[in-house]
């Protein structure tokens, strides 16, 4: 049992029934306490609401530590856009002023530069602060 204090109302209830997420199993458990809440989402305050928001907290921790993200370098970045995204080598070349360029660039053979990262942020709508990211070129690996 947990104590919780809200601070709009000042007063003490008790959330049953809250553990800490260390195994797969225990993640299994918090996914499907906290999916029927989904139906009718609890009251922000109420204890069921308390139980559903540090579920949720919890589950987080847990997915952060047990499945990482790596973030995806520039170069990615421009080959899911031309895959997923309908855009073209061809398009890329022209944002960057030739085909040679824009090969270079895919084959990691030389680095996206700022005027580069701003033309095709502004163009492919892509956050300049994922282009601008450190990544590996042919020689370095």
């Amino acid at each position: 049992m947990m104590q919780i204090e809200t601070d709009a109302v000042r007063h003490t209830e008790t959330v049953k029934d809250v553990r800490p997420i260390r195994t797969a199993d225990d993640h299994r458990w918090a996914l499907a306490e906290v999916d029927r809440y989904f139906a009718k989402e609890p009251d922000v305050g109420t204890p069921d609401g308390d139980r559903f928001e540090i579920l949720l907290t919890l589950i987080a921790a847990y997915e952060e530590r047990t499945f990482p993200i790596t973030a995806a370098d520039p170069v990615e970045i421009l080959h899911a856009a031309i895959t997923d995204m309908g855009r073209s080598q061809a398009e890329l070349a022209r944002l960057l002023g030739s085909r040679a360029r824009a090969s270079e660039i895919l084959s990691r053979k030389r680095p996206l530069n700022l005027a580069q990262i701003r033309a095709i942020s502004e163009a492919w709508h892509l956050p300049i602060a994922l282009l601008a990211a450190p990544y590996r070129l042919e020689h370095d690996a």
